[in-house]
């Protein structure tokens, strides 16, 4: 199985920013990603949250 190197946490962080108004374009080029590993992420992780203890 392929390692990512981001985290769940930080998955869902660009997931709540594009939520928030930024385009997939930018995060996605911030991130050095494929937009379409962006959409997958959001089809994985969309509508988790991250808890904090």
């Amino acid at each position: 199985m392929k390692k990512t190197k981001f985290t769940e946490s930080q998955i869902i962080k660009a997931l709540k920013e594009n939520e928030s108004g930024r385009s997939v374009e930018q995060i996605s080029r911030e991130l050095g990603i494929n937009k379409g590993t962006f959409y997958n992420w959001r089809k994985k992780y969309g509508g988790m949250e991250v808890w904090r203890v």
